[in-house]
């Protein structure tokens, strides 16, 4: 069966005239005879009523309509999908894990929209392990996560890293001071899910600085780490990049501590032979996680006490996410101008004379 026939009978059934048919197909009305004549024989019935100046359908042709018809968009829809998948369109699903989903996610996902406008978009938000399960099963395309899968079937793109430093409420009153792994195991203390990477150093930190056994507290969701760490329920290590809202409204600080943590590593993965798009978008995810790390600048390893009580935002604001976050990748750190410092304002950037306020440790501070 000829969709292009089904496409003239429908426009013949709309219009009653084979001349307007023809101008409207841009084609001939002897094309337009030929092909309703090769319908009626195909399906043995006579579809219309003809005369010199008009066709109107038979009782059989009223009934061949409405099949036609949805047969004509089913192909349309066909058409536009193959079309997506061949191009920046179709269904793509995401994994992602909620230490990105608090930084530099909306953004990407303005990004994308921005850039892939007949994409759609599935989200998933679990730990990394289960993740890599999902991707290993076909589950979802793409995940963003913090361990590489190191296999031969995936591909696996850095995107950037994020520093680890303890946190806690300034309620637990450990603000102002050194305080060690023994001071901290008083407290009780969250973590990450279990066997995951963050957890697997908290224990090694325990470990290796405390004697006694220490109870951690494992949450799969980050949300609800952030808020009982800043209800005064316990201390935890967390990037100072996924709560910087918490830091300025000094419902989180960053605590003096020596520790071994090593920065969490955050990483884009899909399978080599998978979705046409997969590549694409964690190209971008990795432009809008450096785009997201320059503009923190030092915060990212944890709000300096005089950007607080500025009350300088220094996140990446979500219009200047989703509107240029590949030209902040693309322009280098001023090397040139040691006297002036950069802030985001809106979606403008203010430079301001001064001398730049250089990171300091907590433990210059306490000197201090």
């Amino acid at each position: 069966m000829n969709i292009r026939f089904l496409e003239t009978f429908i426009w013949l059934a709309r219009l009653q005239n084979f001349r307007l048919t023809a101008e409207k197909l841009h084609t001939t009305q002897a094309a337009v005879s030929s092909r309703i004549a090769s319908l009626e024989e195909s399906f043995d019935v006579r579809l219309f009523d003809r005369n010199s100046r008009s066709a109107t359908l038979t009782p059989a042709g009223r009934k061949m309509l409405a099949y036609a018809e949805r047969i004509v968009n089913l192909g349309e829809e066909m058409r536009r999908e193959v079309e997506d998948a061949s191009g920046d369109g179709g269904l793509i699903r995401i994994g992602v894990v909620e230490s990105i989903v608090h930084s530099w996610f909306p953004a990407l996902m303005a990004r994308a929209r921005e850039r892939f406008p007949h994409l759609e978009v599935e989200v998933t938000s679990d730990t990394t392990i289960h993740l890599a399960q999902l991707l290993r099963a076909d589950a979802v395309d793409l995940i963003l996560q913090t361990h590489a899968l190191n296999d031969r079937e995936f591909a696996d793109q850095p995107l950037c890293e994020f520093p680890m430093r303890w946190v806690a409420s300034p309620s637990l009153g450990l603000s102002g001071q050194a305080v060690d792994l023994e001071c901290l195991a008083e407290f009780p203390v969250i973590s990450f899910p279990r066997h995951s990477g963050p957890h697997i150093a908290l224990e090694r930190e325990f470990a290796r600085a405390v004697e006694r056994p220490v109870r951690i507290n494992c949450i799969s969701s980050v949300a609800a780490m952030i808020r009982l760490v800043a209800d005064g329920f316990g201390v935890t290590v967390l990037p100072p990049a996924i709560i910087q809202r918490e830091l300025r409204e000094g419902a989180l600080e960053v605590l003096d501590v020596e520790s071994g943590f090593v920065p969490l590593p955050l990483v884009a993965s899909y399978r080599l032979q998978s979705h046409p798009m997969a590549a694409r978008v964690a190209e971008l995810a990795a432009e809008q996680a450096r785009a997201f790390v320059l503009a923190l600048g030092p915060d990212l390893d944890g709000a300096s006490a005089d950007a607080l009580a500025a009350g300088i935002d220094t996140t990446l604001s979500p219009t200047r996410a989703g509107k240029s976050a590949s030209e902040a990748v693309k322009q280098p750190p001023r090397q040139t101008a040691p006297h002036i410092t950069e802030t985001e304002t809106g979606t403008r950037t203010e430079m301001r004379a001064g001398t730049p306020a250089k990171p300091r440790s907590p433990r210059a501070n306490r000197k201090r």
